[in-house]
């Protein structure tokens, strides 16, 4: 008997722990569509028709707070997680107000929810009183949770031109998060990207795969990465990047030979963008390995 119990307990310590799989979960409430991890409110993508575009928030990270703001007195059109353009055949994608120019939602579906992953379709046109639409786009939105301190939300869109479209040169453009003042590094947070290099001065402007921001908080550090896939056109965008936290690959403002970025009809954009939602700094949450994991899929 004694043998037995001794053979049991070798086995027990000879094989790994293997944790449970995180389950999540998504719901439509309202005008949103609110995304759980194991029953913890992750993040919701909002929807409305009162808003400029459709945008996630909150984005909560391992503590249960999020690593987003929503807008502020000074920059109200930094909708927390989001998805816009500015200078579109002279319409406004981007900043508040609606009458220039607003991204409405015309579908979403919770394709996949109750298992490991969330998987959300969501097609959206843009529009603005008394001009035809530039652009329709779809978006595939699939969230996971690779493990207790990593979320993991990636977000693939590709823009189909209705029409001709120009993009005059503009800061505001893309996929672009505005982190909570608490992680921002003139609060005493980290930007970092993937050379190195940190803060605004050292990241303005710079074309790199990823940007990293985090900070602590309740004496824990947690942030956020967003990572631009090599599959995309101008990739790897410069970064757009502020000190008080906000930071987006922002391939239109910094054309070489033009100040326009010209787009035919009928042409599709392929975008592709994986944020991770993480504890620690970029080392202990390994972002450039899971870069390298991203690159290859």
């Amino acid at each position: 008997m004694k043998k037995n119990v001794i053979f049991i307990l070798l086995m027990i310590s000879f094989f790994p722990v293997v944790h449970s799989q995180s389950k999540l979960t998504a719901e439509k409430v309202g005008d949103k569509i609110e995304i759980r991890i194991n029953g913890n409110l992750f993040t919701s993508y909002i929807l409305s028709e009162f808003e400029k575009y459709p945008f996630f928030y909150p984005v909560n990270g391992p503590s249960n707070a999020s690593v987003t703001s929503f807008r502020n007195a000074n920059y109200p059109h930094h909708s927390s997680l989001f998805f816009g353009c500015d200078k579109v055949n002279g319409g406004n994608y981007w900043q508040e107000g609606l009458k220039d120019g607003q991204i409405i939602s015309l579908r979403a579906d919770i394709v996949e929810t109750g298992g490991s992953r969330v998987v959300i379709e969501n097609e959206c046109i843009w529009r603005r009183p008394g001009a035809d639409s530039p652009i329709k786009d779809k978006r595939i939105i699939t969230i996971s949770a690779p493990s207790k301190d990593k979320f993991q939300i990636d977000f693939d869109v590709t823009m189909e031109m209705l029409m001709d479209v120009v993009i005059d040169k503009t800061n505001h453009s893309l996929f672009s998060g505005r982190m909570d003042p608490d992680l921002a590094v003139i609060n005493g947070g980290v930007m970092i990207n993937a050379e190195g290099e940190t803060g605004e001065k050292g990241t303005f402007g710079k074309s790199s795969p990823w940007i990293d921001c985090y900070g602590k908080r309740l004496e824990k550090i947690e942030g956020m990465a967003i990572m631009q896939h090599p599959s995309n056109d101008w990739y790897p965008a410069p970064w757009f990047t502020r000190d008080y936290g906000f930071f987006s690959p922002t391939p239109m403002y910094w054309p070489k030979n033009d100040k326009n970025t010209t787009l035919k009809k009928g042409q599709l954009i392929k975008l592709r963008y994986r944020v991770l939602v993480h504890s620690g700094n970029h080392i202990e949450a390994g972002i450039a390995q899971e870069f390298e994991k991203y690159k290859s899929e």
